[in-house]
């Protein structure tokens, strides 16, 4: 178990009886600026699918929406955000956002497009110590269940860009996961959304549990 998770226990955000068949719930970032926090519908429920179903790992099927200056974030092993746009976080809550991610809490931040400039400015208030750094292809990120020798894979085409997966690492452990130029929550998304070859699919999905077993078991 996790710190975070032994600290959400301690701070009584555990699951309700209605949830006591499942190990924990995962969550996506509500943040405030105007971008769409909200984006790829469909993307965590599907992963959290797959991850079930293949890591057999017992997370509760739904999402939860949490906010960063919110007590609560600290009842969550993982937290997605994901958005094309502005982001501004507060005082309160690049505080406990920090104080989260200190304490075994981990973030991933997937860009949607469009939001590099606006999270690389916010999480440097977060970890004014730490700069991004890109994770070479052998880190555990990518040596979970599922093997990517050449890192993240490729879901969407915009800039031309080979796909890069960044990390905050504070004392030695990653404590936030960066997606850039891959759309990796566009490939969890249903099929129907943007029509994606299975196979692309897939790869997205396993990386995105990689992720999750991560989080939750290295980390």
């Amino acid at each position: 178990m996790t710190r975070i998770l032994l600290m959400g226990l301690v701070l009584g955000l555990t699951l309700s009886s209605t949830y006591a068949q499942y190990a924990y719930k995962i969550a996506k970032l509500k943040y405030n600026g105007g971008g769409d926090w909200y984006a790829n519908k469909t993307s965590l429920p599907n992963l959290i699918k797959f991850a079930n179903a293949n890591l057999r790992m017992n997370i509760f099927p739904e999402e939860d929406i949490v906010e960063p200056g919110s007590p609560d974030i600290f009842g969550y092993p993982f937290v997605h955000m994901t958005g094309h746009g502005n982001v501004t976080f507060s005082d309160g809550d690049v505080q406990n956002l920090r104080r989260y991610l200190m304490s075994g809490g981990f973030l991933h931040i997937d860009d949607n497009y469009g939001l590099d400039k606006f999270i690389r400015r916010e999480m440097k208030k977060v970890f004014p110590e730490l700069n991004f750094i890109e994770l070479p292809f052998n880190h555990p990120v990518y040596q979970q269940k599922f093997k990517f020798a050449s890192g993240l894979p490729k879901v969407h085409e915009h800039d031309a860009k080979a796909p890069q997966g960044f990390g905050l690492i504070y004392q030695g452990r990653l404590v936030c996961f960066y997606s850039y130029e891959c759309d990796l929550g566009n490939g969890w998304e249903d099929q129907s959304v943007y029509n994606d070859p299975e196979p692309v699919r897939q790869q997205a999905l396993r990386m995105g549990a990689n992720l999750l077993q991560y989080a939750t078991t290295t980390n």
